[in-house]
């Protein structure tokens, strides 16, 4: 029964440092943006492609 004395408080400063680190990447503009960098990798390698057959 001691041990929920210490598993809930580590839980509540889990809990709040998780929020804390959300609301840090949304103030920084970490989520602005999801889909274009994952298309611009394969749109590199298509130019370096192309570059090299002209």
């Amino acid at each position: 029964m001691n041990i929920i004395y210490v598993l809930i408080p580590l839980s509540v400063i889990l809990m709040v440092l998780a929020i804390a680190f959300f609301f840090w990447a949304v103030k920084n503009d970490q989520f602005d943006d999801l889909d274009t960098p994952a298309l611009d990798v394969l749109d590199e390698d298509d130019e370096k492609d192309r570059g090299g057959e002209g």
